[in-house]
């Protein structure tokens, strides 16, 4: 008897694995189509049930314990409920119910038992287009009603799962259900063995689904192309993108065009535009996953613009030159079409070097006249489109030389005339909101005979220049002292211009309070200095450190064809000497007061 027990258990766990293991295939084949999942599944239908126990229980009075194996219950009915989460996962309620034979009779009575159940658990669904499998748990009450016996409830687990054949959008048929049941039930003293259940129930029948997304749109695919207008020969990239593919198998792409050559197997593929004459031009890609409904198609154009050659200008600088000299020649070119240019020239005369915007033309040997410089750019096409400007250099004799310089003694004797004075500025003169202010009368008086002896000079030495040297006493900071001499010598040179020397014969420096006369130099110039009598060089001698700051605000001349240098002779008769000497400069003017 137990040996047919245990055969009869291994016969259900047997077939419960087997239908566990077509559910485990089922996901495997359906990993390709997923569906969009519905949000409600209502199922009914037929079940069955066998107990897979024997029913022990002692009746009231009785001496002895009943015992007798419980048959398979082919009456019953069956129905769920599920609520789904995503396409997966979802919570089921289930209810079923398989009555008694209704029989009357002990023996009848002791192996036959109703049977239903009140549960609820997970259930993970493997939906496909055709099939869907789905493994379930549910825990709940379980209800063992024999008719020997009372009624007894108590918790029970069912373990399974099924295949639902889709049928329509919200029909599908449950093809099999199949739980395996296990629960525990007591009729009588703890002396009394318990019947254990572990039984198999089996369903079939109709599921109605509701809610839940639209049905997955059908594939679809999109072309694009870059760049969308091109020239003949450059390069194109065709790409495809499909939509709404299921993820496997792979999609497969295949290119063709109109008029042109497409290369690729991918999603994307290269054009060759080589050749083509200007126009429109169209391109289409077929994609499959090998499915049924499982193909699209895009297309997608580029045209092939007409090419335009590039456009130049052409400019000498300068245009008037010696014979011997160079002129510069530019290029000012672009192409409209964006492409690389290549620079080229050519001279009527000369000789002319350069590949790029900029180029150069040697007159050397050549004689005077017109010289026409041609300017060329290609673009880098094959052929290439080209363009041509021109640029005139006008190509002079030299000038006569110039006159020769008077005998040594006449440049001696004008060289001496040439009185090279200091010039003396105030305190911190000229300032910077008045440059052209700060020259005194005596020191403007000294630059009137300098600049009429210079003209003169430069009749016989045009090529001499003055240079101009500012200094300034060491109070302030470097940065107040470089301006100061700066605008010193500036205004030196301004009087100088604005009374005829020419404004080019100028080399001017600013010192600073750098490279200062000391006070054993001034000594030195105030005993050389024979307009000073003993007594006024004593009384300057008291005056020392006034004197001392006073010769460094200075400019100083010196003749660049000989070198000569001013003389620095302090204006001590001046009339202005009380304003130059002076630390703080010129005296401000009290302010006016308003009458009551």
């Amino acid at each position: 008897m137990l040996s047919h027990l245990k055969g009869r258990l291994a016969r259900r766990l047997t077939m419960l694995a087997a239908t566990v293991a077509v559910l485990c295939i089922f996901p495997t084949l359906a990993a390709g189509q997923d569906q969009p999942p519905p949000k409600w599944e209502l199922f009914g239908g037929y079940s069955v049930f066998d107990p897979g126990a024997t029913i022990n229980g002692e009746l009231p009075g009785a001496i002895l314990p009943l015992s007798s194996r419980l048959e398979w219950n082919p009456r019953g009915a069956g129905a769920s409920v599920t609520y789904d989460f995503n396409s997966w996962l979802g919570l089921t309620l289930d209810t079923s119910t398989h009555w008694g034979s209704g029989e009357s009779g002990l023996a009848k009575r002791l192996d036959d038992a109703a049977f239903s159940n009140l549960s609820i658990g997970p259930k993970i669904t493997f939906r496909h287009k055709r099939f869907s499998p789905f493994l379930e748990v549910l825990v709940g009450d379980h209800r063992l009603m024999p008719d020997a016996f009372q009624d007894v409830d108590k918790l029970g687990v069912m373990i399974g799962g099924g295949i639902d054949v889709n049928v329509a959008r919200h029909l599908a048929l449950r093809l099999i259900r199949a739980d395996f049941v296990l629960s525990n039930y007591r009729y009588g003293p703890s002396s009394v063995p318990s019947t254990e259940i572990r039984g198999l129930r089996a369903q079939t029948g109709l599921v109605f689904t509701f809610g839940g997304g639209a049905a997955p749109p059908p594939p679809s695919a999109a072309c694009s192309i870059q760049p969308a207008e091109v020239f003949a020969g450059d390069p194109v990239t065709a790409t495809a993108t499909g939509s709404n593919f299921a993820p496997k198998p792979a999609v497969t792409y295949s290119w063709n065009g109109t008029g042109v050559k497409v290369t690729g197997s991918d999603a994307t593929a290269q054009i060759d535009t080589t050749g083509l004459q200007p126009g429109a031009y169209a391109v289409t890609a077929n994609l499959s996953n090998g499915r049924r409904n499982g193909s699209a198609s895009c297309s997608a154009r580029f045209t092939v613009k007409e090419p335009r050659p590039p456009v130049i200008s052409c400019s000498a600088d300068p245009t008037r030159i010696e014979i011997g000299a160079t002129s510069a020649i530019h290029s000012d070119a672009s192409s409209p079409d964006g492409r690389r240019l290549i620079y080229s020239y050519s001279a009527s005369s000369g000789d002319i070097s350069g590949n790029g915007p900029t180029a150069t033309l040697s007159t050397h040997g050549v004689q005077p006249g017109r010289i026409t410089v041609t300017c060329n750019v290609n673009d880098d096409r094959v052929p290439a489109l080209t363009a041509s400007s021109t640029a005139m250099v006008d190509v002079q004799a030299p000038p006569p030389p110039p006159p020769p310089p008077p005998p040594a003694p006449e440049i001696k004797q004008l060289e001496a005339k040439l009185t090279l004075h200091t010039i003396y500025f105030q305190t911190a003169r000229p300032t910077a909101d008045n440059p052209e202010g700060g020259l005194l009368d005596s020191q403007a008086q000294i630059l009137l005979a300098l600049a009429d002896n210079y003209k003169n000079y430069l009749k016989y030495m045009p090529d001499a220049h003055l240079i101009l040297s500012g200094h300034a006493d060491p109070r302030g900071t470097e940065e107040y002292n470089k301006a100061l001499t700066e605008r010193r010598v500036q205004r030196t040179k301004s009087f100088l211009v604005e009374h005829g020397v020419p404004a080019d014969h100028f080399e001017l420096k600013a010192f600073g309070k750098d490279e200062p006369l000391t006070a054993e130099q001034i000594k030195q110039q105030m005993d050389d200095n024979p307009e000073l009598s003993p007594a006024e060089r004593q009384k300057m001698m008291r005056n020392l450190t006034l004197l001392v700051l006073a010769n460094n605000r200075r400019v100083d001349v010196t003749l660049s064809t000989t070198g000569q240098q001013s003389v620095r002779r302090y204006p001590f008769n001046a009339r202005d000497f009380l304003a130059l000497i002076s630390p703080k400069g010129a005296e401000k003017k009290p302010p006016v007061k308003k009458k009551p």
